[in-house]
């Protein structure tokens, strides 16, 4: 589905970004193709292609004849290098930092441990510090660093820049992380939920880039998702839409944190999946895992990373585990199809490195089976070709995508 713009002269704004999200979608691109997709006129679109050529974001790339024959049309590509932007992941394991170009792709990606426990304040200094160090190995000039995007674990307050009070955070209840990391830094700071920036990143530079309307997955410490419709981001009225995690596969399942029973999260986090695997060693010791010695050996050295890469392998014990969190997952991926229809589902985070084809297949099944609308299309599937980067790239892609995508909360805010 291609994003109408508007000749109104009171949304040039809209109309600019329009274009640029055009150029940025595809691999080359003519101003009479950007025409045909996006409804402006042809002189809308050469005035505003002349100003971001002037402002070097856009570049001239060679011609081609288009497919019908005539005259060369002149190729027009986003200036990966006319700018970038910070990305900072808070995991409550471990800080990860990156710095992007225009066109979403790393040029270096840092990580340092962290701790649920640790104060706010020293959290927030060691952010600083990091992005410091990722700015002084890469050597970006700092005039052309749009911003600083920060991915959190949720819920958060997008309007105050608060994180409200993360579950698995100690002492971060209201704290005010957006502006203490801005002063920290310098740089001005948006703030999202990991899992929404995780998709962001998607729909900059990964398997939902040019994908109309898609839910991702966000599998890491917890489960998270992110919704994009209609090209844009979805958030709901609290602006914390696609709690995936939170979704009910166990309706008589033992209590969530978040006072709901048998969530999806409680099922198929890293510590759910590696007290089952023990739970299954200790019950047969026989079984014929790869795990079962180093479980007799030392249970902690099972742990949930060991049992991806058994499961990956094809072991017994690992590879049935991950196949039953699969299936929790594909029971709320059917549940999404069904609710809103959406085009596309992609699986990413660094809980399910090793066994993304796992899950997609898993998914995959369900999605060809069982929702109603599987006569009419069936829902894809994909891993996030981001992988365990997903969410510390997404964060950098906040930045990008409300500097240069097209906002219909801005236009009607206008």
């Amino acid at each position: 589905m291609a994003q109408a713009g508007t000749n109104l002269p009171k949304v040039g704004r809209y109309n600019r970004a329009v274009v640029l999200d055009q150029i940025q979608l595809a691999d080359g691109i003519s101003r009479v193709e950007i025409a045909q997709h996006t409804g402006l006129t042809p002189q809308t679109v050469s005035g505003i292609v002349r100003r971001l050529l002037d402002e070097g974001i856009v570049r001239e790339d060679g011609a081609s004849r288009g497919a019908g024959g005539g005259k060369p049309r002149t190729t027009l590509r986003l200036n990966a290098d006319a700018g970038s932007a910070v990305g900072l992941h808070f995991d409550p394991v471990e800080l990860s930092c990156t710095v992007v170009d225009l066109l979403g792709r790393p040029l270096v990606v840092k990580r340092r441990p962290t701790h649920p426990g640790t104060d706010p304040v020293q959290v927030v200094k060691a952010m600083a510090e990091l992005v410091a160090d990722v700015l002084a190995e890469t050597g970006v000039d700092r005039d052309k660093v749009l911003g600083l995007g920060l991915a959190t674990p949720g819920p958060i307050d997008v309007r105050h820049g608060t994180i409200v009070g993360a579950p698995q955070l100690t002492h971060w209840t209201r704290v005010p992380v957006q502006s203490m990391l801005g002063e920290a830094t310098g740089l001005p700071v948006t703030l999202d939920n990991d899992a929404t920036a995780a998709a962001v990143g998607e729909r900059w530079s990964g398997a939902g880039r040019g994908v109309a309307d898609f839910a991702y997955f966000f599998f890491g410490t917890g489960i998270g998702g992110g919704l994009i419709l209609n090209h844009q981001v979805y958030r709901g009225g609290s602006l914390n839409a696609g709690e995936f995690g939170h979704s009910s596969v166990l309706p008589d399942g033992p209590e969530c944190y978040c006072g709901n029973r048998g969530c999806l999260e409680g099922q198929i986090n890293p510590t759910a999946i590696v007290a089952e695997v023990h739970r299954r060693l200790l019950a047969d010791p026989d079984s014929g895992s790869v795990l079962a010695r180093p479980f007799a050996a030392d249970p902690a050295s099972v742990d949930h990373g060991a049992i991806r890469v058994a499961a990956a392998a094809g072991d017994p014990v690992a590879a049935a585990v991950i196949d039953e969190t699969a299936e929790h997952v594909a029971s709320v991926a059917v549940n999404i199809a069904n609710f809103i229809d959406v085009d596309l589902i992609v699986l990413g985070g660094h809980g399910i490195q090793h066994v993304e084809s796992r899950y997609v297949d898993v998914v995959a099944e369900a999605l060809a089976t069982r929702p109603l609308s599987r006569q009419i299309r069936v829902v894809g599937v994909e891993a996030s070709p981001l992988g365990t980067d997903a969410a510390v790239v997404g964060s950098a892609a906040l930045v990008l995508h409300a500097t240069y995508s097209p906002q219909l909360s801005a236009l009607l805010a206008d």
